[in-house]
């Protein structure tokens, strides 16, 4: 099976490759690798300091390991973080992170690299987010005996890690030191192949978009926009999403805030063609006569985990496609949520939210503005304001649970 790996991991390799001629991100993936290990040893040469290791795939799993980044950095200051992305929508975005002090893209998972990454960086604790389970890497990190960490990690039957002929992928499991996962479901199946060594921890990211709550940093234009009006809060949409929302948008007199997924012209632009009420681009508003106005569109990135503020009600777009962008975020806030019904069931926090009664699956505009309405009768929304507030609040800690193990490690290693 090792050979079996070895060449998929070289033909993903090539196949990037391949797909760099035609596709930006490919190519941004490809030439970001380029020299990566000489690019990791030029930056190490000098280091004296001991390494804390955090890997991360994309953007996603680099919030949830940041908090873990930053208590790091917090109390261990003498310590360096060495992090590492696999996908450039999280290395381009990260790059220059000021809580790390490496920041790389983790060469492919060969013996070669491997061994020879570990060599150069030593790290005194490796933490891998969520998905993140290389052979190459948990075994010489379990050779060298250097701790390795799985955190906020979420596994469900269907994964080859469970079934009868996964055998090599267990081996991989069993590389690392410690589990700790989200939920009792992903430690009953570890032990059902005889991993022990994990805990049910949580999800990181509730720690990190409480924190944001509480650093209540204002948006002087949402708050004019907003001018004590209810809002409807629209975050990461697709075409998809939009298609269901744009109807509720043009007949309501209620206010919408929209960020799109992705900030181009094109896209923007026919969104203000569909628009049947006055818009107003958040670039451009600035010194307008904002009551003027029923929708706000984010033309920006980064803003929108402060945004869900002023909302009363919040829409999470990507489910009618490859899947639900972070609800967390809007949670937090104590707000109702909707989304779509394609593709939400690998996200717990969806599924729990909706079983509770806090959050809701539209299948398209008729079902959105049937469970619209049913949550602008006050007892159907102050419960599920309190379901998702709640439901916050029971799931605050991980990053404390992770952290008592990582200083028994550091204090022990340094």
């Amino acid at each position: 099976m090792i050979i079996v790996y070895n060449f998929s991991i070289r033909l993903l390799g090539f196949l990037f490759w391949l797909a760099s001629f035609f596709h930006p991100k490919a190519k941004a993936f490809v030439k970001g690798r380029e020299g990566g290990l000489k690019k990791i040893q030029n930056t190490f040469q000098n280091n004296t300091s001991a390494i804390v290791w955090v890997h991360c795939a994309s953007l996603g799993e680099f919030e949830q390991g940041r908090p873990i980044i930053e208590v790091v950095k917090k109390e261990y200051p003498d310590h360096k973080i060495f992090l590492t992305f696999f996908s450039p929508s999280g290395f381009e975005i990260r790059k220059n992170y000021a809580q790390a002090d490496f920041v790389h893209y983790l060469p492919w998972d060969t013996p070669g690299n491997a061994r020879k990454l570990i060599s150069i960086v030593k790290p005194s604790l490796a933490i891998f987010v969520k998905y993140e389970f290389w052979y190459h890497y948990s075994a010489e990190l379990k050779r060298k005996n250097i701790p390795l960490l799985s955190i906020s990690s979420i596994f469900r039957k269907d994964q080859l890690f469970f079934h009868g002929t996964g055998g090599f992928f267990r081996r991989i499991l069993r590389n690392f030191t410690h589990f700790f996962v989200q939920n009792h479901e992903s430690v009953k199946l570890l032990h059902g192949i005889g991993i022990t060594n994990c805990s049910q921890a949580g999800d990181t990211r509730f720690d990190r978009v409480n924190q944001i709550v509480r650093q209540h940093e204002p948006i002087p234009v949402a708050t004019n926009f907003k001018n004590d009006q209810k809002v409807f809060v629209v975050g990461s949409c697709w075409p998809e999403d939009l298609d269901v929302l744009i109807p509720l948008i043009n007949e309501n007199r209620l206010k919408f805030i929209l960020a799109p997924h992705e900030i181009t012209e094109s896209f923007i632009s026919e969104l203000e063609k569909a628009l049947q009420v006055r818009s107003v681009r958040f670039s451009q508003a600035e010194g307008k006569n904002l009551d003027e106005y029923s929708v706000l569109i984010i033309d920006n990135i980064g803003m929108l985990s402060r945004l869900y503020r002023y909302g009363e009600f919040a829409y999470i777009g990507g489910a009618f496609g490859k899947g639900l962008h972070n609800i967390l975020e809007a949670a937090c806030y104590g707000v109702p949520i909707l989304f779509g019904n394609k593709n939400y069931e690998k996200f717990q926090e969806a599924v729990d939210l909706i079983n509770r009664g806090g959050a809701f699956a539209v299948a398209d505009y008729p079902d959105l503005k049937e469970k619209y309405e049913m949550l602008n009768v006050p007892e159907s929304f102050l419960l599920a304001c309190e379901v998702t507030r709640q439901y916050v609040e029971e799931n605050l800690g991980a990053t404390e649970k992770i952290m008592r193990y990582c200083r028994n490690v550091l204090e022990k290693r340094s």
